[in-house]
């Protein structure tokens, strides 16, 4: 594991801030540490699928994560009740949309199912992917997290339509 250096911090309240960010950050490679990950039995449609998970990181809030997923061979539903961006590492898979509309996902493809959606998979060998997950945050949060964010760069000296994260 490598600690990345954090940016020279401008004023008092950056070099706090950027010691927090430092503690968190790390770079690795995953040492293929899965874990069993069952899917529900009564989403189980066909064969006997194997899926595993490894957790890659997580937010500090609890609202996003990355993983690598991977999963034998069966068809079952999936239901979404987070938003998923995921992109296949190896393998294949075909997706079947709730109005029947079916399509191929090979190694290369990415795929996005927001909260709320659901798809059947059907994995004829194997498909393992790399999957960012993201709990939706309810609109009056965001804006208000928008508001906080512009009244920072005010404050700080900044144009309120400045970009950048904060």
């Amino acid at each position: 594991m490598v600690r990345i250096p954090p940016t020279a911090p401008r004023d008092a309240h950056d070099r706090f801030s950027t010691m927090a960010v430092e503690s968190s950050i790390t770079l690795g490679t995953s040492s293929a540490r899965f874990t069993p990950n069952p899917i529900h039995a009564a989403w189980i449609l066909d064969g006997k699928p194997v899926a595993r998970v490894e957790l890659l990181s997580s937010s500090a809030d609890g609202t996003a994560s990355t993983y690598f997923w991977d999963c034998t061979a069966g068809r079952f539903n999936w239901f979404y009740n987070f938003d998923e961006t995921f992109h296949v590492l190896e393998g294949e898979v075909t997706l079947k949309y709730p109005s029947g509309v079916s399509r191929r996902v090979r190694t290369g493809d990415t795929v996005f199912f927001p909260a709320g959606s659901s798809a059947e998979w059907t994995v004829d060998n194997y498909v393992r992917k790399l999957a960012f997950c993201r709990t939706p945050v309810p609109r009056v949060l965001t804006l208000a997290r928008h508001v906080v964010r512009r009244l920072r760069r005010v404050v700080r000296g900044g144009s309120p339509e400045g970009g950048g994260l904060l």
